[in-house]
């Protein structure tokens, strides 16, 4: 028996583009252990602020890991992302597959993708990272009606699935009027393999980061979203009764460039400065380090469909601190993985002074975070559940077509 064909389409999966973009990386990756074939179809663009496309091969089928991937030229780069290459691809391979995968709404792109293969009669599925948030839907608010109605409301109806990764965001998400059947299916970790405690050393020292306080980690991209404007008077609360800890801020965010720099300013004239570190943006081992060093991990965002970081805390074996506008807090306080506030200073002050000063409680949450995220984020199990609820997108669709 052949291979199922899976077409994923996404805007770009340039780094610069954070964790969601990522994901299609890993989902492919997953999906491909788990008996499926692959292909990602993407453009070069690089940033919405006048950076360079990616310097990749274009037009061509680049084996990657064990997936195949197709680049396109964007036109124009930025953030209107578009590419006719890709649609003429498209247009032209669409029968090659069983099912499309797309990533992102009210991107041109994603939406004339959506459009191709709807007309050419492939079954696809619509994951809306977040876009049909009515906070996310707030930004341009009369052009995003305006294009959500005309054309992603279509593409939304026709869709076999709506991919929603937690049930929260499938609860808040606008549609336009259409009428879709939803799938809540989370995005997924790699667990990995703990270093040593040589090397987490090691990497602390190369960042200037102390040891002998608890260490309080954000990690994630700097924007205003992410709460930000609350997290740092709470810190600052909690320095002014002398609790003990230091932050280690990591992340940055190369699309808004002025909004890093007022953090960071933020930062440096307040009474946090002495006990904060920033690093800025930190992948590979290094960020494994500072997710198995942290004693907690801190994410007030306003909004977040998910939360991978979130969940490679949890995976890493850290109690987290969260707000309720990351979606998947309800799980968090059922599984007793960490500590969900509100979005208000005081409260994520209060939530944040248990995490530093109970070390038994911080063990015990931890623990339960990492057995939660093996059972419920490994990619391995989302992709066996993704392949599953494509067969049966399928078989309902051939059913309906033979009545």
């Amino acid at each position: 028996m052949s291979a199922f064909r899976v077409l994923q389409i996404v805007p770009s999966i340039s780094p610069v583009y954070g964790g969601p973009s990522q994901a299609v990386r890993d989902l492919s990756r997953a999906l491909v252990r788990a008996g499926a074939e692959v292909t990602i179809l993407t453009t070069n663009a690089n940033g919405d602020t006048g950076r360079p496309g990616l310097d990749v091969p274009l037009n061509q089928s680049l084996a990657e890991e064990n997936y195949t991937i197709r680049y396109f030229r964007c036109a124009p780069l930025g953030r209107y992302k578009f590419s006719w290459g890709l649609l003429g691809w498209l247009h032209n391979h669409v029968q090659e597959y069983d099912i499309a995968h797309i990533h992102a709404l009210f991107s041109p792109v994603s939406t004339a993708a959506a459009t191709v293969v709807r007309w050419r009669g492939l079954p696809y599925v619509m994951r809306p990272l977040g876009t049909l948030d009515p906070a996310d839907l707030q930004k341009k608010r009369w052009l995003k009606y305006g294009y959500g109605t005309l054309l992603e409301k279509p593409n939304l109806a026709g869709a076999a699935a709506v991919h929603f990764t937690s049930a929260l965001e499938a609860s808040v998400s606008h549609r336009f009027g259409a009428k879709t059947h939803d799938w809540v299916i989370p995005l997924g970790v790699e667990i990995q393999r703990e270093q040593s405690q040589a090397q987490r050393e090691k990497t602390l020292r190369r960042l200037g980061i102390p040891t002998d306080k608890p260490l309080l980690l954000y990690l994630s991209r700097l924007a205003p979203k992410k709460g930000l404007d609350i997290l740092l008077p709470a810190l600052e609360q909690l320095a002014a009764e002398g609790v003990g800890f230091h932050f280690v801020l990591a992340g940055s965010n190369p699309q808004d460039v002025d909004y890093e720099r007022r953090v960071w300013d933020r930062v440096a004239q307040s009474p946090l400065a002495p006990r904060t570190t920033r690093t800025g943006f930190v992948s590979g081992p290094e960020k494994a380090a500072l997710l198995q060093t942290a004693d907690v991990f801190v994410l007030p965002s306003y909004y977040e469909n998910f939360g991978l970081a979130v969940a490679e805390a949890m995976a890493a074996g850290r109690p987290v601190v969260i707000s309720k506008g990351v979606y998947i807090w309800p799980d968090i306080a059922d599984s007793d993985t960490g500590w969900v506030c509100d979005l208000t200073a005081n409260s994520l002050a209060h939530a944040l002074r248990q995490a530093l000063t109970c070390p038994k409680i911080r063990q015990r949450k931890g623990e339960n975070a990492r057995n939660y995220a093996i059972r419920h984020y490994n990619w391995d199990t989302i992709a066996e559940q993704t392949l599953g609820a494509y067969q049966d997108l399928l078989q309902v669709s051939s059913s309906q077509r033979s009545v």
